[in-house]
């Protein structure tokens, strides 16, 4: 068999009752239902931001519990992904889109109404795995829904603008949760949403797999999964506690589980993943950017929810609402990514994007204790500008790398880009920033906990304050640099032949 993205062979398997559907109204409220799983699964990796604080005090969690109910759902979404992208081409992404939403809306019930730290832990990881069935699934059908490559495009927009801006709406949402209930309910929102999917999804989408793909190769799926999480575990121990022989046995045996991955799938006809998309340059360029740019975005978004609440003394809806600018323009940035593309190229707008975001991270060095508010709310928007014109880019790409059988792997390996970003940064970042907090004197475990410790000492108190503003300034400079580095690597890897919008197969 010819295994060249070129093959006619190999076709979807769609009634022609659901074909007539796509470019009409019909597929138009068909994105409108794939959208909400989006929005969800985004807006809860940030959505805790927030809430932490508020859950700390209930369920006191260790310092170490407190990163694993942030981390485990970023972590188990991006082991998942590529194999949960390729089911979804074998058994149908409807099908794996209404079983991940059951499987979401079930552990939103049991977080929300966890007694304890490891409870609340569990349930975070099977929101993952439920999470992990959405993203790929609802992006990949839009191929299906939209055959016609402008409305597709503008499709994408509106899927990216929801999927990025839901990590800025996340801390938003969660303010105004906290304003008026209790933690739990930043997890009991889901539920309605996810009845709207599970009832409006069977009527409006189409279903869709491949006809000729085989089964799962098992060994790829326990290699991938094995793999990622040991790595992502051994650079979130490090950053946090420093290199140890724990941290370094179990990242090389990560390292050599990937390794053997990756030297599998050369092997296979029909890889879990396909590494020649990897030999576009445009393509790997748009991994590297959403890979830096959720690691940016996901400490810049965490470390500010903090210095808003703990240092400026705001409660969780003022808090949330110096984030509207930062989700405002990752929207509307989102929405028109493609059209900058069109104007000023694919290597133009990446570069543009990641020295935007950059500079967004880079005017935070402006934030003091005792003010410096502008600095923020100018360097949040402007770096939500920049995230928004990439994210859409990267979603672009990744559906344009292969004809719509395939969608569901090729857009597996941009969202684990985007969840693997997200949960570095939260790890490395994060870690980066609460090393230099600490080493500022002898505070507790987190600013908050230092607070409440210090009671009437105003001068711990200031002084925890500067740590903690600290160690915000570092993390988000070394964000800047990694987001700088990826826009020389977007510039000098992507020729001017290359330098146009993404063209669908």
């Amino acid at each position: 068999m010819n295994r060249g993205y070129g093959m006619t062979e190999v076709q979807a398997v769609r009634s022609e009752a659901e074909s007539s559907q796509t470019g009409s109204r019909r597929a138009w409220l068909g994105l409108a239902v794939l959208l909400l799983p989006v929005l969800l699964v985004s807006m809860d990796i940030s959505v805790l931001f927030l809430a932490m604080p508020t859950l700390t005090l209930d369920l006191d969690p260790s310092a170490t519990e407190q990163l694993w109910i942030l981390d485990i759902y970023g972590f188990l979404i991006a082991g998942l992904l590529i194999t949960m992208g390729n089911l979804g081409d074998r058994i149908g992404r409807r099908n794996i889109l209404l079983i991940g939403a059951s499987v979401f809306g079930v552990a939103s019930i049991i977080a929300a109404f966890a007694p304890s730290a490891a409870v609340l832990i569990a349930a975070r990881a099977l929101m993952g795995v439920g999470g992990a069935t959405l993203l790929p699934s609802s992006l990949s059908l839009i191929s299906s829904l939209f055959p016609n490559a402008r409305e597709r495009g503008a499709a994408i927009g509106v899927w990216t603008a929801f999927f990025a801006g839901g990590s800025a709406v996340g801390p938003i949402l969660g303010g105004l949760l906290l304003h008026h209930f209790w933690w739990g309910s930043v997890f009991l929102i889901n539920i309605p949403v996810l009845l709207i999917l599970l009832v409006f999804g069977p009527l409006l989408l189409p279903e869709q797999r491949s006809a000729l793909l085989g089964p799962l190769d098992i060994p790829s799926v326990v290699l991938s999964i094995g793999g990622i999480l040991p790595v992502v575990y051994a650079v979130k121990h490090v950053a946090a506690e420093g290199l140890d022989w724990s941290a370094l046995v179990i990242g090389l045996v990560g390292v050599v589980l990937l390794t053997v991955f990756v030297r599998r799938q050369r092997q296979l006809a029909e890889p879990l993943l396909d590494l020649r998309l990897f030999g576009r340059a445009q393509f790997s360029v748009a991994i590297g950017a959403s890979l830096t740019g959720m690691m940016s975005l996901a400490a810049m978004s965490y470390l500010t929810s903090i210095y808003l609440q703990s240092v400026t003394g705001r409660d969780p809806l003022a808090a949330a609402m110096f984030g509207i600018p930062m989700a405002v323009a990752v929207f509307v940035f989102s929405m028109g990514g493609a059209r900058v593309a069109q104007g000023i190229g694919v290597r133009g707008t990446f570069v543009l994007a990641l020295l935007a975001a950059a500079l967004g991270n880079l005017l935070l060095l402006g934030v003091g204790v005792d003010g410096g508010i502008m600095w923020y709310l100018v360097g949040s928007t402007i770096a939500g500008i920049g995230y928004g014109l990439a994210f859409t880019l990267v979603s672009e790409v990744a559906v344009s790398s292969v004809p719509p059988e395939r969608a569901g792997s090729a857009v597996s390996i941009s969202e684990t880009s985007f969840e693997l970003g997200n949960a570095l940064g939260l790890a490395l970042l994060g870690s980066v920033a609460a090393l230099v907090f600490r080493s500022g004197g002898n505070f507790a475990a987190t600013l908050g906990e230092t607070v409440e410790e210090a009671g009437s000492d105003t001068s711990l108190i200031h002084a925890a304050r500067e740590s903690f503003v600290s160690g915000m300034h570092v993390a988000t400079s070394v964000g800047a640099v990694l987001l700088l580095a990826m826009a020389a690597v977007a510039y000098l890897a992507t020729s001017r032949s290359a330098d146009e919008s993404p063209r669908p197969h």
